[in-house]
């Protein structure tokens, strides 16, 4: 079997993606799908980093926060991504991988602080290393997160799980004709605000030169596919 076109990621997990087709919350058998998906990767030789939203906790409290201070809310918001790390994490040690959680935000009781050093050694050993709490800042999203830790890191490339199978001229499920870029650059991203991440985001890996791809993390081994440099999803490229 040929080798992996990657050597370390750094995975990109929408909180949205762990709830499924349910309201909001911690869908069992999404996550444990995911993870097996993760597995795959692991098994290949590949480090993996993983950084986690928290989109399917907060909606839950969603009506709660409206008016709330944005700053407040974004802790909030931070604060759910521990929770998911924490579930993401258990269903890695029951899957029987190695995984260490890493929190922007002082938690040690439940999470190690982001210390990059320790991260690297992580990956070096083979072990899967979740970061929690994005950068620890409000009013940065996880995707500046990912692309953040992803240099950090010295990822391979980004990529980032989505319900869609990549990214389109348009929003596939209100336009029939949208079709789907297989490559595209940076600024052609950013100037059509495509949504592959935020600007921030798009800009920082863009200045590190940091690789993105978008695919769909429910299509089944869609994620050793990009792993294994198949055509799957969008390449975002530097030009």
């Amino acid at each position: 079997m040929s080798a992996p076109a990657y050597k370390r990621i750094l995975l990109k997990l929408s909180g949205e993606a762990l709830m499924g087709d349910d309201s909001y919350g911690i869908n069992r058998e999404v996550i444990e799908r995911i993870v097996a998906e993760i597995a795959e990767v692991v098994r290949l030789g590949v480090e993996v980093a993983i950084v986690i939203g928290g989109g399917n906790i907060f909606r839950g409290v969603a009506p709660a926060a409206a008016g709330m201070d944005r700053a407040t809310a974004d802790y909030m918001g931070m604060l759910a991504t521990v929770m998911n790390a924490m579930a993401l994490q258990d269903a890695m040690k029951r899957a029987g991988l190695d995984c260490r959680v890493q929190s922007a935000l002082s938690l040690e009781q439940v999470a190690e602080p982001f210390i990059r050093g320790k991260a690297l050694r992580y990956l070096e050993d083979g072990k899967v290393v979740i970061f929690a709490a994005g950068i620890g800042s409000p009013f940065f999203t996880t995707d500046t997160a990912a692309a953040l830790r992803g240099v950090e890191m010295s990822a391979d490339v980004v990529i980032k799980a989505t319900k869609v199978d990549g990214v389109y001229t348009a929003d596939p499920k209100k336009d029939p004709k949208a079709t789907r870029y297989q490559s595209l650059c940076f600024d052609e991203a950013i100037s059509r605000n495509l949504k592959v991440m935020d600007a921030t985001a798009l800009t920082l890996c863009r200045d590190q030169k940091l690789p993105i791809i978008v695919f769909s993390i429910f299509k089944a081994g869609a994620l050793k596919r990009v792993v294994m440099g198949e055509s799957e999803g969008t390449l975002v490229r530097c030009d």
